[in-house]
């Protein structure tokens, strides 16, 4: 059995819906389908958008009923337009009053999935099934995977091969009230509906035919990735790539299912498959992926004997812990250590953290550079090849580039580097040539 997700895009309008069910219909293994809100369209925009407008309105003590008449309008030109026998009036109105009478964004923000689920449950003549009965987290919002996976579990047992739509993107807390993943959580509910009933595959529809070995938008028609790992995905997507939302691999994962992304609108294109480690298959491409991210401030620290100093990294990271600041990574040397921070973690708290090191570590030098951008160059086959770096670097310097950073994680999966921030598409773009070219 495959469970499907179905994205925003795909879910836009009647003529991208009736692409979804054909598919849906070309396989009899697609038993368990999840859904996005619809999309945007051209002139009219997204109706998880149009939801958090009417959420935001609310809050200031103004009524959002103009706003929310988009909302009905949009839901009712599907409805209309594919002919279903389906009244949401009486839904359509008990959110809007529920929104008006303070309902929260949670609430306001996932509506558009779960309307969009009850119409299609309806057209396919599938199952519906309320994420929040079955998505849990605890009250302070934090996702609960085991009871989850339980409860959807026993949710499914005898029904799923009747065909059953789920929304994606929320659930609920022990109160009751509704609680959502961040923007695309959709892409984690599938996941999660997948390791449930330990599914052959998870396909994961959207609007593009799988990753690209980079930006397209700084690439001009950059190479397509057929195959790839969780762990390169991880790389991929936390550094920017946007295909799939990062926190999707968890729960599949665990259950070693492979996850295949496919394009609703072409949908004789294999897409991307991601796949467990162990069945990894050389493809003679030493590099995977290429992504990266703007905006980043490095604190480097020195003092002379560093590396003898019992708990120097420690106490250096409990004052980042005690300004609740995370970081992306720690490059260090025998004396000195970096501490690598996205610029809207540490906005605001820049001086009061250099005065908290220096209380703490008396070092020698403190130094900061801000507008950094971060790359990571992503691959298996890097383990395998000799000159890896060198290529890279080479590249990098006959584009007059300098770099500011270098990580290297310890699996030899990737090789971040960090340049200026002006410098990021001429970086992104010299690295891909040098090993696609």
């Amino acid at each position: 059995m495959l469970v499907c997700k179905f994205g925003g895009t795909s879910m836009a309008d009647a003529s991208s819906i009736s692409q979804v069910v054909s598919i849906i219909n070309a396989n009899p293994k697609r038993k368990i389908v999840v859904v996005s809100a619809p999309g945007k369209l051209k002139g009219q925009d997204k109706v998880t958008d149009l939801l958090i407008n009417c959420y935001k309105t609310a809050k200031e003590g103004n009524s959002c009923e103009e706003i929310f008449e988009k909302v009905k309008y949009r839901f009712q030109s599907i409805i209309d337009d594919l002919k279903i026998d389906i009244d949401l009036a009486k839904e359509l109105e008990n959110i809007r009053q529920a929104i008006d009478a303070g309902a929260g964004y949670d609430f306001a923000a996932s509506r558009g999935e779960y309307l969009m689920a009850l119409i299609l449950a309806k057209y396919l003549g599938f199952v519906f099934i309320d994420a929040k009965d079955i998505i849990k987290f605890t009250q302070d919002g934090v996702f609960e995977s085991e009871l989850t996976n339980d409860l959807t579990k026993a949710a499914l047992d005898g029904i799923a091969d009747k065909g059953v739509v789920v929304p994606g993107f929320y659930g609920s807390k022990p109160d009751g009230s509704i609680c959502v993943f961040s923007r695309g959580g959709s892409d984690i509910t599938g996941a999660i509906l997948a390791r449930a009933i330990n599914a052959e595959l998870y396909e994961n529809w959207t609007d593009v035919n799988g990753f690209m070995m980079c930006d397209p938008r700084i690439v001009k028609n950059p190479k397509s990735i057929d195959c790839l790992t969780y762990k390169e995905l991880r790389e991929l997507s936390y550094m920017g790539a946007g295909v799939l939302h990062p926190e999707a691999i968890f729960p599949v994962r665990r259950a070693d299912i492979s996850i295949n992304i496919r394009n609703t609108f072409e949908p004789d294109n294999p897409g991307t498959m991601i796949v467990p480690s162990k069945e990894y298959r050389k493809n003679g491409r030493i590099v995977t992926g290429i992504a990266g991210k703007k905006n980043f401030t490095v604190i480097n620290i020195e003092k002379s004997m560093m590396n003898s100093e019992l708990g120097f990294a420690r106490r250096a990271l409990s004052v980042l812990e005690e300004h609740k600041i995370s970081i992306e990574h720690m490059p260090t040397g025998i004396d000195t250590l970096g501490l690598v921070i996205e610029n809207s973690n540490i906005e605001g708290k820049l001086d009061s953290v250099i005065a908290g090191l220096k209380a703490v570590l008396n070092p020698d030098h403190i130094e900061v550079l801000d507008d950094l951008a971060l790359i990571a160059t992503v691959g298996h086959g890097m383990i395998q090849r000799k000159g890896t770096a060198s290529k890279l670097f080479s590249a990098l310097y006959a584009a007059d580039i300098n770099v500011r950073l270098i990580d290297q994680g310890s699996s030899e999966l990737n090789i971040i580097i960090g340049v200026d921030n002006k410098d990021f598409e001429k970086s992104i773009e010299a690295i891909y040539h040098a090993f696609v070219d």
